[in-house]
């Protein structure tokens, strides 16, 4: 197998940064040879060393840190990998030219001016990749590999310790507090479903604004603000619906993470969902920012049980066909091989 050096400079918490700890340690399961880098971050760090790599945490600060390219020059030369593999802007221009084929994972619709020293770039959606090759980047070097997540099941909190009574119909959303995420449209929807118990894991800018909205709304006794999470295969397991309500969202792992642990699904027609769910089979989608149509979505799964049966089983189906470890890490594995035995592309 090739030699591999992944670079991720991301934010403590995120869905790329999620995903990057999560394929890299499935490539070191697989028996793929890789150095990592990351952003420093003691939790993340644990989590690598705990499966088994050794990740090395630089500072990837302002241009005021001149640091971090040192070690990535010093990193590449003496680990002399066959590629390396960057995740986002900021580990991208920081990782030096070299011998190596240098692919770049987007999960966003980037400007590729950050990318123009790479070989490949991978998107995790066909729109992504359209984006890049929209952007003027040469088809043949533009591959789509989605994401996957871990369909082992969780086991189901009790409801007692996030505060719920036994029997409440409980929704459960996941992300980042950001005005992307569109959780104050889940909050002015929740008001309009009664007695429902909303688990809100995460946390970011808009925390504060989103708690004001709960008690201007009167929601504030129904809504869990339960920061991040670890244990978010528990939280879903116990939830008797995933909502994801965003305005912009390039792919939607968390309706990956509903359907690995057997939830149906409602979630908003933003780019990523519109990609993943089969409307009225895998789950139901409603329009962006109308909270009316998203209460009357929650409402009628949560009160037709064979509904929520049937997209359940349907998205779970879906998501061990397309979205598991072992497609994807395939799927990587294959790129891998292919880019490394090419002659030099000319950047």
């Amino acid at each position: 197998m090739p030699r591999i050096l992944q670079a991720m400079a991301g934010a403590r918490h995120g869905g790329a940064e999620a995903f990057f700890t999560r394929l890299a340690l499935a490539l070191h399961r697989a028996g793929l040879e890789q150095e990592v880098v990351i952003r420093r971050d003691r939790e993340r760090a644990d989590t690598l060393r705990g499966g088994g790599l050794r990740p090395h945490e630089l500072a990837f600060g302002g241009p005021f840190d001149l640091l971090t390219p040192l070690r990535m020059r010093m990193l590449t030369r003496s680990y002399r990998p066959d590629l390396v593999l960057t995740w986002m802007n900021r580990a991208t221009i920081r990782m030096p030219a070299g011998p190596w084929r240098h692919v770049a994972r987007l999960g966003g619709y980037y400007d590729l001016k950050y990318y123009r020293r790479c070989d490949h770039l991978v998107g995790n959606t066909p729109d992504i990749v359209r984006h890049i090759v929209a952007g003027g980047w040469p088809a043949g070097r533009a591959h789509y590999i989605p994401n996957f997540v871990d369909t082992r099941p969780g086991t189901a909190v009790d409801h007692s310790t996030l505060e719920t009574p036994p029997g409440t119909p409980v929704l459960v959303a996941l992300g980042r507090l950001h005005p992307n995420k569109a959780f104050d449209t889940l909050i002015h929807a929740l008001a309009l479903v009664p007695d429902a118990v909303l688990w809100l894991a995460g946390d970011g800018p808009e925390r504060q604004r989103l708690e004001e909205l709960a008690a201007a709304t009167g929601t504030m006794a129904r809504v869990r603000f339960l920061g991040w999470r670890n244990d978010t295969a528990d939280i879903i397991a116990a939830a008797d619906l995933l909502v994801s309500p965003s305005r912009h969202e390039p792919l939607g792992n968390v309706i990956l993470e509903g359907w690995a642990q057997g939830r149906p699904v409602v979630a908003t027609r933003s780019a990523g969902a519109r990609y993943l769910l089969d409307d009225q089979r895998t789950g139901l989608l409603c329009p962006v920012d109308d909270a009316p149509a998203l209460a009357g979505a929650i409402r009628t799964v949560l009160g037709d049980a064979d509904l929520a049966s049937r997209l359940a089983a349907a998205g779970a189906a879906a998501c061990h066909a397309s979205f598991s470890e072992r497609t994807v890490v395939d799927a990587w594995l294959d790129l891998f091989h292919r880019v490394t035995r090419e002659p030099a592309c000319a950047r």
